[in-house]
């Protein structure tokens, strides 16, 4: 019998953000009831408490449990017996870090979009409530739990590439590849392009933050220092929209980072590669079903999503036969389905399955890449990352 049905119930989630015309907001909630753990259960969908109401009722969400306000769903969820477990951010990124705090306090566990927080410090501030009050934080990098890029992490940690001496990554993508701030500015892109609501380097907050967590996630490893240049490619603008590092990793091993939201005709374009003493991998997000293991003197080998000889905890993180595509919102459900099997194992008193949905902790270890490539960019030369105040992590 699996924790779920052990458990008797589905967790209940709120959401705040994520309208009914936003696709991020779209993307949460289907991700969370593909899972099969969550129940969408309450909601703040505007800045605009009647705006919100409506929105969430036209969402299907109980009329009585559209709230106008955050503070205010909070408040009336902890009033019920059958309260929300947990709950689900997805607003502008300067909201991300109040709102954590705020649902930690109240001693509901947590989905964040990225970036988690503005700052290091409050990233920080975030890791001792999630572990002072015992409760979980996730962060909604999706691309960390597609099967074939958990094989890949799997596979350098056994050893399969032997020592890791370079990783790669890359995240190329046209969105404001055109001078949007000379066009009119919707509600989105007022706030985007509005560094202190957006985070500190535009860009990072929007897709580097992916990148780097990705390719650390994936290789185990995490960035010791680096030297970075960043900027705007657009001519003129005031946010940056590409960055470019140099890495190096702890352990020794070296990297390459390359992240722009100004290249005209990019589509999300996301690449990852890690080379070993024995071989690489290569992913593509293009291609997210299929991973590429190429080991020194040995044939080529393309290993895809639903291969029989995968481990089971791999098979298990996809949702349609082999052959069938598979792309973000089933990542997404991973990330929901970890998290509620993490909170019901501990709940129930019983050993988790095996977890590796992105925690505060990598979050934090986020927002030291995004200062250091500020200070990196400031001095013009390498610069040391922050590290958390104590050693324990969720790596």
């Amino acid at each position: 019998m699996g924790l779920r049905e052990i458990f008797g119930r589905k967790l209940r989630l709120g959401v705040v953000g994520g309208g009914p015309d936003s696709w991020i907001g779209q993307m949460h909630r289907g991700a969370a009831e593909m899972s099969g753990f969550f129940q969408l259960t309450a909601g703040v969908f505007s800045g605009d408490a009647e705006r919100s109401r409506r929105a969430g009722i036209a969402l299907g969400f109980d009329p009585q449990r559209c709230h106008g306000t955050f503070a205010e769903m909070l408040a009336a969820e902890a009033r019920r017996d059958d309260g929300i477990d947990a709950v689900a951010i997805m607003t502008p990124n300067d909201l991300h870090h109040p709102q954590a705090a705020a649902a930690l306090d109240a001693g509901l566990d947590v989905v964040c979009d990225k970036p988690v927080t503005h700052s290091f410090a409050q990233a920080c501030d975030l890791v001792e409530r999630s572990r002072h009050r015992g409760r979980l934080l996730a962060i909604a990098h999706g691309y960390s739990a597609y099967p074939m890029i958990r094989h890949a992490r799997q596979l350098v940690a056994d050893g399969a590439i032997g020592e890791v001496r370079m990783v790669q990554v890359e995240y190329i993508q046209s969105g404001p590849a055109a001078a949007v701030e000379e066009g009119p500015l919707n509600d989105r892109l007022r706030w985007v392009l509005d560094a202190e609501r957006s985070g500190q380097i535009l860009v990072m907050s929007a897709i580097g933050c992916h990148a780097q967590h990705l390719a650390c996630f994936t290789a185990g490893l995490r960035v010791d220092r680096l030297v970075a240049d960043v900027g705007a490619l657009m001519p003129g603008r005031q946010v940056a929209d590409h960055v470019s590092a140099l890495l190096a990793f702890e352990g020794g091993a070296r990297g390459t980072f390359t992240v722009t939201q100004a290249a005209a005709g990019g589509e999300n374009d996301i690449r990852l590669r890690i080379c070993g003493s024995r071989g690489l991998l290569d992913w593509s997000h293009r291609d997210a079903s299929y991973l590429k293991l190429a080991l020194q003197g040995e044939p080529v080998r393309t290993i895809g999503r639903g291969d029989p000889f995968l481990p089971p905890e791999i098979l298990a993180l996809g949702r349609t036969p082999r052959g069938h595509p598979e792309g973000l919102r089933e990542a997404f459900a991973n990330i929901y389905a970890e998290l509620a099997q993490h909170r019901m194992a501990i709940e129930l008193g019983q050993p988790a399955p095996p977890l590796n949905y992105p925690r505060i902790e990598e979050g934090a270890e986020t927002m030291a890449f995004i200062e250091a490539c500020l200070a990196s960019q400031a001095s013009g030369g390498w610069v040391q990352l922050a590290k958390l105040p104590t050693a324990a992590t969720a790596r």
